[in-house]
C-alpha cells in the first residue's frame, strides 16, 4: 500500500457526466491519483477518454441516460467488467431547468428530480451493493450551494439537491460501518453550462460576485482536490460530510 494517503492506484472511478465541466474535472484529477475511469455520459467523451489515457490510465465509456434508472444495473456490470471492479462512485450528472415557481410545470419537476435524485439513489444503492460486499468503497455526491439554501426560480433543482444532502447523509448512516463512505462536494458558483444565463445576466453576475470572497466564479479544476481527498484512504472517517468548495460563498 502506498505512503501517500491520496494515492488512488489500482482503483477504479465511475463518474457520471464526465464528459464536460466539473465531472470531466473530476475524472481527471481522479486518473491524476491513479485511478482508472469509467465515464457515464449521453453522449461519448472522447476528450475525456483522451486525456485519461494520456495520463496512463484505463477509460471505458458508457453512453446511457439517467433520466431512467433503467440502464444502471448495465452501467455496474460494464464498469465492472471491463476495469475488473468498482471502488469510487461519483454522482455528478444533473440537469437544471429555470422557470418562476407559479409557472414551474410538472414534466420540468419530474425532469430534474428523476435525474438529479431518483437516479442518484438507485446508482448508489447499486454501486453500494458490490461495494458492501466487498468490504469498502467512496460514494460522493456532487450537491450544490442550494443544498444550503433556497435559491430562486429553480424549484426541482433546489428540492434535488437538498434531497440529495439528506440522501448522503442516510447513507452514510446505514453504511459507514460496511466499508463504504458516503460524502458530498458542493460546489459554489462554478464558470459551467448550467451558470451560463447567470454569468450573461450583468446584474445577477454582479451580485454573485460581490458575496463570493474569493471574487471570481470557480472553475473546473477547483473540484480536483475535493474529489481525491473523498475518493481516497485521507477520508476513510469521514463519513456524511457535505464540503463546499465555493470561494468562502457559505462564510459570507
Amino acid at each position: 500500500m502506498s505512503a501517500n494517503p491520496f494515492d488512488l492506484t489500482g482503483k477504479v472511478a465511475l463518474v457520471t457526466g464526465g464528459n464536460v465541466g466539473l465531472g470531466q474535472a473530476i475524472a481527471l484529477a481522479l486518473a491524476e491519483a491513479g485511478a482508472d475511469i469509467a465515464n457515464v455520459s449521453r453522449r461519448a467523451a472522447p476528450e475525456t477518454a483522451q486525456k485519461v489515457i494520456a495520463l496512463g490510465r484505463r477509460f471505458t465509456g458508457i453512453e446511457a441516460d439517467l433520466s431512467s434508472t433503467a440502464p444502471i444495473a448495465a452501467i455496474i456490470e460494464q464498469t465492472i467488467g471491463d476495469l475488473g471492479g468498482l471502488d469510487v462512485l461519483v454522482n455528478n450528472a444533473g440537469i437544471i431547468r429555470r422557470a418562476d415557481s407559479v409557472d414551474f410545470t410538472e414534466a420540468d419537476w419530474d425532469a430534474v428530480i428523476d435525474t438529479n435524485l431518483k437516479s442518484v439513489f438507485f446508482l448508489a444503492q447499486a454501486a453500494g451493493r458490490h461495494m458492501i460486499a466487498q468490504g469498502r468503497g467512496k460514494i460522493i455526491n456532487v450537491a450544490s450551494m442550494l443544498s444550503f439554501q433556497g435559491g430562486i426560480r429553480v424549484p426541482s433543482y433546489t428540492a434535488s439537491k437538498s434531497g440529495l444532502a439528506g440522501l448522503t447523509r442516510l447513507l452514510a448512516n446505514e453504511w459507514a460501518a460496511r466499508g463504504v463512505n458516503v460524502n458530498a462536494i458542493a460546489p459554489g458558483y462554478m464558470a459551467t453550462d448550467n451558470t451560463t444565463l447567470l454569468r450573461d445576466d450583468a446584474k445577477r453576475n454582479a451580485e454573485i460576485l460581490g458575496r463570493i470572497p474569493a471574487g471570481r466564479w470557480g472553475e473546473a479544476s477547483d473540484i480536483g482536490g475535493a474529489a481525491v481527498f473523498l475518493a481516497s484512504r485521507a477520508s476513510d472517517y469521514v463519513h456524511g460530510a457535505i464540503l463546499p468548495v465555493d470561494g468562502g460563498w457559505l462564510a459570507r
